[in-house]
């Protein structure tokens, strides 16, 4: 590998708790160094000694103690006041072992706009620094009061005109304000002395407050920090790869799991640049010990998990729908239903209600693929199942299965049953739905893990809250994973339906499935007229065909690209559901805009069934 080794920091201020726990959590990642924010050092209960001493038993390097704020521009009595804060800092620094501060942007109302006052006063300090054997690594904030842009900081920077004096460039404080990356270029690899990384959603806000509540983890939202990444590099810039991320839900998490996710996500970006990036540095930020993601080839299958006794049984709805029961593993309580290849395990496990527990994924190298997915820090599981399988995020388990493999050898064949096709040819995607502050981790996990493709977000008013959706699949379309999550879940009003999933089939006529299933007895979900009025209003299809649709219960989309069919079954339980679906010409998209419908309709079950199931108040 061309050049020296990544050095991969992480802030402080990413993580949740007190110095001492933020130092243990990046340690176990396996960062190379830290970020020391200020306010962690000053609540810390260690000596300046002890924390040294303490990052070196965790291998970890201070590399950056910040930030140091309102320097430059400043009236005479200011600056000698700012100049006895910093020789203190100093101080701090030299017993910390660490040799680069973060000066930001000044915001203060004591700043003046004077381009050549900021570099004399910036020049003044980097000499005390420079005596000390410190850099001042120089910050443009994209609020600052008058200088808010890198390249503005960059020529603040070279009037400085001090080795000691450089810069510090941070992907937000860049990307936020649309600046164009490509002015990076010319800037020497050796005046950037430190380079910051954090992700965001697009937003439409004060910059301040989407820096403050919303950065996010390298993969995780809109920036492309790919080509920002690749372009610092390519300057010739050899120091730390940092992550600083201000995030409200990372700062109230397990620090230990959040410096996991910072990890992954970090490791995650240097394939994308080893990839796309440019040429003089792909072979430096390559992973050499992360294979690539083997091409899935489909889900083997999907396993639903059930408690057993008292919980809701799935396999009356299967066969509604078509499925045939093929086998059974006495050994773990397993039953195999198929239908196409659409298979569905459905495992008896002592937990409560009926989940989605495991995910069957077909990959040509099943032990390649188990091991890309430990690199990227995935726990494996031990299940004890003869393919390889490791525990993502949200507690399901993805297991790696050879296309045509034996993974259904340990199935005893099941009594030759009556068979009723529905039309169900395989399974087109799997919807699960996370909690708040697990959504980003685990939408970047799934992507990792499993090489897929980030689609566009959706975002759609429920009648319960607003709704994010974030799909991902593989290059070829085989394995389809769409994440849902509340925006914001508070109160008891919400109905009943914690975290709802559910598994979609694919079929080349979803109106012909739908009644097939009904003569069987499948409970699909009715859908009121009012829809279908409005689907008419909007895209005037011929009346046979919304008779059809309407007397079906089937829901309709469509694109430029094509159309999207679909139907739902009940709720089973408080979790699960099933849902059939038939795609037309080119239609990507899951029916994001006929999701409201959906839920409401399954309300409206729910009520219905509850009223006939409250005994009758009135005397007999």
């Amino acid at each position: 590998m061309d050049g020296p080794e990544l050095h991969l920091d992480i802030a402080t201020v990413c993580l949740s708790g007190t110095l001492e726990d933020k130092l243990a959590a990046a340690g176990a990642a396996g960062f190379d160094g830290v970020e020391i924010f200020e306010h962690d050092l000053v609540v810390s209960p260690w000596s300046l000694r002890e924390v040294r001493a303490r990052c070196a038993d965790l291998g970890l390097s201070i590399d950056l103690y910040q930030p140091f704020r309102d320097f430059e521009a400043v009236p005479p009595d200011v600056l000698a006041a700012n100049l006895r804060r910093a020789e203190r800092k100093f101080d701090v620094m030299e017993q910390l072992g660490v040799d680069t501060v973060l000066v930001c942007s000044s915001v203060s109302p004591d700043a003046v706009d004077d381009d050549d006052l900021a570099a004399e006063q910036l020049h003044a300090l980097a000499c005390r620094a420079a005596d000390r054997g410190i850099r001042i690594a120089y910050e443009a904030l994209a609020w600052g009061r008058f200088v808010n842009t890198y390249e503005h900081s960059w020529r603040i920077v070279r009037r400085g005109d001090h080795p000691a004096l450089g810069l510090c460039l941070d992907s937000f404080h860049v990307l936020s304000r649309g600046s164009d990356i490509a002015g990076i270029r010319v800037i020497p690899g050796s005046r950037i002395f430190f380079l910051q990384l954090a992700d965001a959603p697009r937003l439409r806000m004060d910059v301040l407050q989407w820096s403050r509540h919303h950065r996010l983890f390298p993969g995780q939202g809109a920036f492309d920090l790919a080509a920002f990444t690749g372009t610092v590099v390519a300057t010739g810039y050899d120091g730390p790869v940092s992550l600083e991320v201000f995030n409200d839900v990372f700062r109230q998490a397990d620090p230990a799991r959040t410096a996991v996710d910072a990890m992954r996500s970090l490791l995650l970006l240097r394939e994308d640049i080893a990839t796309t990036g440019p040429v003089s540095v792909r072979d430096r930020m390559g992973v050499a010990d992360l294979p690539a993601a083997p091409q899935p080839t489909g889900y083997a299958f999907c396993e639903l998990t059930t408690a057993g006794s008292g919980a809701p049984d799935p396999t009356p709805v299967l066969a509604g729908l078509g499925f045939v029961h093929m086998g059974h593993d006495e050994s773990s309580s397993a039953r195999l239903w198929q239908q196409g290849d659409a298979r569905i395990v459905v495992r008896t496990t002592g937990f409560g209600g009926v989940r989605i527990g495991a995910l069957g994924v077909e990959t040509p190298d099943p032990a390649v693929a188990a091991r890309r997915a430990e690199r990227l820090l995935a726990p494996t599981d031990s299940g004890g199942g003869a393919d390889p399988a490791v525990t993502a995020p949200d507690g399901v388990t993805l297991v790696f299965c050879r296309p045509g493999g034996d993974w259904t050898a340990d199935f005893t064949a099941a009594e030759p049953a009556a068979v009723h096709t529905c039309g169900i040819t395989g399974i087109d995607h799997v919807s699960l739905t996370e909690p708040f502050d697990d959504f980003d981790r685990t939408a970047l996990f799934y992507r990792a893990a499993l090489g897929l493709r980030p689609e566009p977000e959706t975002e759609f008013a429920a009648p319960f809250g607003l709704i994010r959706s974030r799909s991902a699949t593989d290059r070829d379309r085989r394995i389809r994973i769409a994440l849902n999550v509340a925006a914001l879940r508070r109160g008891d009003w919400a109905p009943a339906v914690p975290d709802p999933q559910h598994i979609a089939f694919t079929s080349e006529d979803v109106v012909a499935s739908a009644r097939a299933m009904r003569a069987l007895g499948a409970p699909l979900l009715d859908i009121p007229d009012n829809y279908y009025d409005d689907l008419d209003a909007r895209f005037a299809l011929p009346p046979g065909r919304l008779a059809s649709l309407r007397e079906c219960s089937v829901l309709y989309d469509q694109d430029e690209h094509g159309q999207f069919l679909h139907f739902y079954t009940h709720m089973l339980g408080s979790h699960l559901f099933f849902e059939v679906v038939q795609r037309i010409g080119g239609y990507q998209g899951y029916g994001a805009v006929n999701s409201p419908v959906r839920m409401a309709a399954h309300r409206q079950f729910r009520l219905t069934r509850e009223a006939a199931d409250r005994p009758d108040p009135r005397p007999r």
